[in-house]
């Protein structure tokens, strides 16, 4: 009876050990997502857009399929939302990270965002399979949605804490009402001009300052320029700079869910793809591409390394 239980404590031990090993082999956060995808023989061509957090996702998506064993072609930091769009169309992309508001309301050509984060997504993916786009499932959770920013130390002087109480401003102290913005937000319907209709007033337009994205945020804090930026709600540097974010009162700005997009003749060919960035894409909250984006425009790191970080800390590669 000894031997037996000598034995038997053996066993357990052995089985201790090789679930240890087993969970360290799967990662945390539940990660290792290609380990049961194999895209060996594969090739990809992987685009993004230009600023921060699409360069950081690209460069997510670039690792994880070399990971599973594809050939990826790295053509990220595409000048805009329309090139990436196009590219993709043509084919001569695979796959990028698109948002939902901006697939309903630029490519879609909706004028009216749908206000459930969920039904916003299935009406963009399946009014966008018809143009051969198959958007990945699930969306990211993070919510990139424009809003409109103002230095910490002028929040209170200049009384803009509501996008409504721009048209006060206007009114009485229009020198004081001067923005900086991207050259594509300034022409999109979801981005100024739908704004400035939407809450019925306009800045004057020598007042609206037309810069590079990434330049926003420091002009803003500097409050020389402008006294307010239109910034990205995941951006880092909106807490690093303490920045003030005006409310969106009348909800204008639509939902901007990330979510892989994908050539449905890809998709069709390499089905896994969808099982490989599943896990990955339920990771990224709000703060977690906050995090992200802090790493790169605040600490001065390189999009490639805080990916690979990022993947590896999660399990994913």
């Amino acid at each position: 009876m000894r031997t037996t239980r000598a034995k038997l404590t053996q066993l357990l031990g052995l089985f201790a050990v090789l679930a240890l090993i087993a969970a360290g082999c799967g990662g945390a956060g539940g990660g290792g997502s290609s380990g049961s995808v194999d895209l060996s023989g594969a090739e990809f061509t992987v685009g993004s857009k230009e600023f921060t957090e699409q360069l950081i996702l690209g460069q997510i998506t670039l690792q994880v399929l070399e990971n599973a064993g594809a050939t990826v072609e790295d053509q990220t930091g595409l000048a805009g939302s329309v090139a990436a769009r196009k590219a993709l169309e043509s084919g001569e992309l695979d796959m990028y990270w698109e948002y939902t508001g901006t697939g309903w309301i630029t490519y879609l050509q909706h004028t009216k965002p749908i206000p459930n984060s969920q039904k916003q997504f299935e009406a963009v993916a399946e009014e966008d399979l018809k143009n051969d786009i198959k958007w990945l499932s699930p969306p990211a959770p993070a919510n990139n949605t424009y809003t409109m920013a103002v230095r910490s130390e002028a929040y209170d002087k200049l009384g803009v804490k509501k996008l409504s109480d721009f048209k006060q401003l206007v009114e009485e102290n229009p020198e004081e009402a001067t923005v900086c913005v991207g050259t594509e937000f300034s022409t999109r319907d979801d981005g100024l001009p739908g704004m400035e209709k939407a809450y019925g007033f306009q800045f004057p337009t020598e007042n609206v300052v037309k810069i590079d994205e990434g330049q926003i945020y420091q002009e803003t804090d500097r409050g020389e320029r402008c006294n307010f930026g239109e910034v990205f709600q995941t951006d880092g540097r909106i807490a690093n700079l303490d920045l003030e974010l005006v409310e969106d009162d009348k909800s204008f700005f639509p939902i901007y869910n990330p979510a892989l997009n994908v050539s449905k003749e890809v998709i069709e060919k390499n089905p896994q793809i969808e099982k490989l960035f599943a896990p990955i894409s339920k990771k990224l909250t709000t703060k977690e591409l906050q995090a992200l984006n802090a790493k790169v425009d605040v600490e001065g790191q390189l999009e490639d390394q805080v990916a690979e970080e990022w993947l590896s800390e999660n399990g994913f590669i």
